[in-house]
């Protein structure tokens, strides 16, 4: 059991959860500047031709340099729509999707201004489906270093992912005609495990330590 500092991430990927679960504390940096080509605005799921990234759109784009509780989302192009309907086709015919889409839905139909916002939200919405409970709080101020704790913060970029499990692991969308993509967002697996998606974490946790 741990403490764990990380970022504010949208529906965060497999490797995330599998350690959130095994943590006694959580907590969020929100003081943190955001960082591009990181995942802290953006997802991966897996689509027909292959890898999708849904990314929420900034008002001052990927190269600004503002603390995270500052950053803006940029809500003229109805991103959470375009979102949704993305998620829609890929998911549509997955084993669980249907059991979810009615309080997902709601997530997407709600107004956001900040990205920390949304991506608490998303974090919130998960735990519930998966009955994890973890204490958690947040820091508005920037600390480099914290002892005696895991740092995600530098972790989670996309590409960095290391190994996959065996194509077996869990069912996966399209994977007949692309291949296992792994750690994708936890929305992958859960649409793919429904209730069984907590235990399976549990079951994995040693190579989904792999990817980190």
């Amino acid at each position: 059991m741990s403490v764990i500092v990380s970022p504010v991430l949208p529906f965060p990927n497999i490797y995330w959860w599998s350690s959130i679960q095994n943590a006694t504390q959580v907590l969020f940096d929100i003081g943190e500047h955001f960082e591009k080509m990181s995942y802290r605005n953006k997802y991966n799921i897996t689509g027909a031709n292959g890898l999708i990234t849904l990314s929420v759109p900034l008002t001052e784009g990927r190269g600004q340099r503002r603390a995270m509780k500052d950053v803006l989302i940029c809500n003229k192009d109805r991103w959470q729509v375009q979102h949704w309907r993305t998620l829609m086709s890929v998911y549509k015919r997955a084993p669980y999707f249907e059991h979810y889409e009615p309080s997902l839905f709601t997530l997407f139909e709600q107004p956001f201004e900040k990205l920390i916002d949304f991506n608490q939200a998303s974090i919130d919405w998960i735990k519930a489906q998966l009955s994890i409970v973890v204490e958690s709080s947040v820091s508005s101020e920037y600390v480099r270093e914290y002892k005696d704790a895991i740092d995600l913060r530098k972790n989670f970029k996309p590409g960095k992912e290391k190994q996959a499990l065996p194509e077996s692991a869990y069912y996966q969308m399209f994977s007949e005609k692309n291949g296992f993509y792994p750690n994708l967002s936890i929305l992958d697996l859960l649409f793919s495990e429904g209730p069984f998606t907590a235990q399976w974490l549990k079951s994995n946790s040693q190579p989904i330590a792999a990817w980190r």
